[in-house]
């Protein structure tokens, strides 16, 4: 390809209703087409059920398109996702792992259920699984929805920071994979790991150092620095840290529903020119 592949308009990470976004992987490609997205990524949570859907769609649009998946991960007590992009979704480590995350996410959603009744919320099992066309990845997010349309908040930002959110009641803390297991089956699946919206996790500085240099010691090769969960001054501060650590860029919307994100698919800002994308050898 002869064109500078560092400042195509890519987004390589969204989410349809396979896991916790509200349109399907077809209306995704087609809304990422119509946005002026030049390489697409379907990263749904734990799960790759989509990615057939989207390649086909993409083949029709045609835009390019990469697989694929955001895994859920805990390292040093707390929740972090690594997305994988460009793995082989038939690979028998990766499904097997992702299939066990799921199990999990049952039993949290059925936890998540009964502290919000101890909170007065009824009926919160039954109406977040309206929101999610699968029942093995009912989330945070689908029980927000349900709180929302039943007038106990009015944003989904109020729905985390009174119920949901890390260290909230109605939140229930899970163990997933261990950050060295997600990185290990993206890695095996011929994929390339990539910590997501690392804007978003609690570390003081210390652990954040530990967690790039664990990250990276792994096999972990990128970082989202411009990304729908970052705040302007964040794209500075991880471009900072991709710097420091040699990890390739990324650049992903994160988007989940047309009334819910914060950017829309494709609107995102360039990457700083002196940093390597993520993508650079895909096309």
């Amino acid at each position: 390809m002869t064109r500078n592949t560092h400042f195509l308009n890519a987004d390589l990470h969204c989410h349809s209703l396979v896991s916790d976004g509200v349109m399907t992987p077809a209306a995704l490609a087609r809304r990422a087409a119509e946005n002026g997205v030049q390489l697409w990524s379907l990263t749904d949570h734990d799960e790759l059920a989509g990615l057939r859907e989207a390649q086909e769609a993409c083949r029709e649009l045609d835009l390019p398109f990469i697989t694929g998946v955001e895994i859920s991960a805990t390292w040093a007590g707390r929740t972090v996702h690594i997305v994988g992009l460009n793995i082989d979704p038939d690979n028998q480590a990766l499904k097997d792992g992702l299939e066990a995350i799921r199990a999990g996410r049952v039993d949290r959603a059925r936890q998540i259920a009964l502290r919000l009744e101890k909170m007065g919320v009824q009926g919160s099992y039954e109406g977040a699984l309206r929101y999610a066309a699968n029942p093995q990845l009912l989330s945070r997010t689908h029980f927000a929805r349900f709180l929302l349309e039943q007038g106990y908040c009015k944003t989904m930002q109020e729905v985390f920071d009174r119920y949901l959110g890390d260290g909230r009641s109605g939140n229930v803390r899970i163990h997933w994979s261990r950050l060295e297991e997600a990185v290990g089956w993206i890695v095996g699946a011929g994929g390339r790991a990539v910590i997501a919206h690392p804007g978003r996790y609690t570390y003081d500085s210390t652990q954040a150092d530990a967690f790039f240099d664990a990250f990276r010691q792994l096999g972990g090769e990128g970082i989202e620095v411009v990304t729908g969960s970052h705040r302007p001054e964040q794209y500075r501060q991880y471009a900072e840290v991709a710097r420091r650590y040699g990890f390739m860029v990324s650049r992903g919307s994160d988007f989940h529903a047309p009334s819910e994100s914060h950017i829309d698919l494709g609107a995102l800002p360039e990457l700083p020119s002196d940093l390597k994308p993520v993508w650079h050898d895909w096309m």
